[in-house]
């Protein structure tokens, strides 16, 4: 494993202003809406409405802002119906990207979301068109405190894990996708402070834009669905170059 997680790619938004932090809880909200009509608000009997609340705080949302959303999509008065879609195409120079979706209106998303691509140097394919070249991976991301290295390999395993990557701030872990819930859950029993726990589409291979310009319209790309408040997540393969992570 080196350096594929989404949380990699999104390190140089750690200290994000406050617009950007609203728009992480709006996204986050509307997993949250989704997530409570499927298994109720009750985070005791709800896993993924617990990971959901820990990604929360770990995004700095207050708790009280997360209280609220739970009474309030928990509520008769409810009437957001948010509809999961998945929309796969090409960036510039044949970069594979996925975007997932939650919107209350399909019209609207898919046609910025093509727009996005047109505008941008890519095009949005069919359904399978890439999807091919991505497996789903849970990926644990814990706050490295020095731990050895040897004992957060022992500790990865114990939990359910089957290989992780140590880095300077964060420990990266992997595991089957339907045990993220529980191995979240395990590690933070060990006392580890966990950053992120998702399921995320790994890609296979990677792709570099040598080409200046295509880098710069595939990186509009991504700020441009990232910043859109229907799309969820964008996983793809392009190889982004560490300078760019860091800026």
């Amino acid at each position: 494993m080196s350096g594929h997680s989404k949380w990699n790619n999104i390190k140089r938004k750690k200290e994000a202003t406050d617009a950007v932090k609203a728009k992480i809880f709006t996204k986050i909200g509307r997993e949250m809406i989704v997530c409570i009509k499927e298994g109720g608000p009750d985070p005791n009997n709800n896993a993924k409405l617990r990971d959901l609340i820990a990604k929360a705080k770990a995004n700095n949302v207050p708790n009280d802002n997360i209280d609220r959303l739970i009474k309030k999509a928990s509520g008769e008065g409810n009437k957001n119906n948010y509809e999961s879609m998945i929309y796969e195409g090409y960036g510039p120079c044949g970069v594979a990207v996925i975007v997932e979706c939650l919107t209350d209106n399909k019209n609207r998303t898919a046609g910025d979301i093509r727009h996005y691509f047109d505008k941008f140097g890519g095009n949005l394919g069919t359904i399978g068109c890439v999807s091919f070249m991505f497996s789903d991976k849970g990926i644990v991301v814990v706050e490295n405190t020095g731990i050895d290295e040897d004992t957060a390999m022992e500790d990865c395993f114990a939990c359910g894990g089957d290989d992780l990557t140590v880095e300077e701030e964060t420990i990266i872990m992997e595991c089957p996708p339907n045990d993220v819930h529980s191995m979240r859950e395990s590690l933070t029993e060990k006392g580890y402070h966990v950053l992120s726990a998702e399921a995320e589409k790994i890609p296979a291979t990677y792709t570099q834009l040598t080409d200046e310009e295509a880098a710069r319209k595939m990186q509009l790309l991504l700020d441009h669905l990232e910043e859109n408040d229907d799309v969820q997540n964008v996983y793809h393969n392009w190889e982004i170059p560490e300078e760019t992570i860091n800026d």
